[in-house]
């Protein structure tokens, strides 16, 4: 179900983009940067998050961390993650599939500044097995994200 939000998402607001499934898992992003061969930092992954009574999404390179410091600076609390059975309520994707596109509510979405630094990554596309690739700044664009600086 939520591959095809993703897919339905992708044919309305930017067809030019198509997701692609691949037979081997890309659920982390060691694996997710096999199968699209890739730099592991190369792929976006996608954190939904607790910030006091707000639930959102924060898109980060891949092999970047949260820094629990920038975070509080910016959002005035400490990153709090949802629980799995959390995640799949509020965007509907499974944890390795989780993305800021084809959701079921709108969830604010916020980019780190550390994809700025490639061309293009590739985000989970709503499966375990599926990913787009996309500039970062037009992830940016089709979600309304606000950049930010909250890793290390």
């Amino acid at each position: 179900m939520s591959l095809h939000s993703v897919i339905e998402y992708f044919a309305v607001h930017a067809p030019e983009i198509s997701v692609i499934e691949t037979p081997e898992s890309s659920a982390t992003v060691d694996l997710a940067a096999q199968a699209h061969g890739v730099d592991p930092d190369q792929i976006a992954k996608t954190i939904c998050l607790k910030a006091g009574d707000r639930i959102l999404l924060v898109v980060t390179a891949g092999t970047k961390r949260l820094d629990n410091r920038k975070f509080k600076d910016r959002f005035g609390v400490k990153p709090r993650m949802l629980g799995s059975e959390d995640v799949v309520a509020m965007t509907s994707h499974p944890i390795g599939g989780v993305c800021p596109f084809g959701l079921p509510d709108p969830l604010p979405v916020f980019c780190d500044i550390s994809l700025k630094q490639h061309s293009e990554v590739l985000p989970a596309a709503g499966a375990t097995n599926a990913a787009v690739r996309i500039a970062p700044d037009h992830i940016a664009a089709l979600t309304g994200a606000e950049w930010v600086d909250v890793c290390q």
